[in-house]
């Protein structure tokens, strides 16, 4: 089904209810009563989506999570965002729509991204208690961290998890990207 005006182009009001149980493709974020267009389709997206989904899967048991890929999550009551790779712990709790906070939220930029479309997803992460935030940039081959204090550029060339074995080096990651 086609995605409904977003709030900033139409007048287009949807239920929770008929959010849940409608079927979007390509799936879409619901705010407060409004559909938003998620920006994906993009080949250098997909892969960079395939290739963390990848690695966090090729490492599940030794770093105890499981990455999913464009999960519903309830952010709020009326606002439910889909991440596009988020990694749970192993022992998070099995939910069909997820209403815990997952341990890793990654967004990849797509060229389409607007700055404040962008910052009021990377809000509703903090705000339902994201600890890890990661976006990813496959345009300049960079990444950011986000938490309640703001963007935060990847000076490192990895990214982590504090006290856990989680490591994605992104020279690694962005050559896959160029290989491929």
């Amino acid at each position: 089904m086609a995605t409904l005006p977003v709030h900033e182009t139409g007048p287009a009001l949807v239920t929770v209810e008929e959010y849940l149980h409608t079927v979007y493709e390509p799936e879409c974020d619901y705010v407060d009563g409004w559909l938003e267009d998620r920006n994906v389709g993009e080949y250098d997206h997909a892969l960079l989506q395939t290739l963390l989904a990848h690695i966090f899967m090729t490492n599940r048991r030794e770093w105890g999570v499981l990455p999913l890929t464009e999960l519903r999550t309830q952010v709020k009551l009326t606002r439910y965002r889909c991440p596009d790779v988020l990694v749970l712990r192993a022992d998070a709790p099995r939910e069909q729509i997820l209403t815990h906070p997952p341990l890793i939220a990654i967004e990849i930029l797509s060229p389409e991204d607007r700055v404040s479309r962008f910052r009021a997803k990377i809000d509703d992460y903090v705000a339902f208690g994201v600890e890890n935030i990661w976006i990813i940039d496959p345009a300049t081959r960079s990444a950011m961290t986000a938490d309640r204090f703001g963007l935060h550029p990847v000076e490192t060339g990895e990214l982590t998890v504090a006290d856990t074995p989680i490591r994605v080096d992104l020279k690694e990651l962005f050559a896959e990207l160029d290989r491929a």
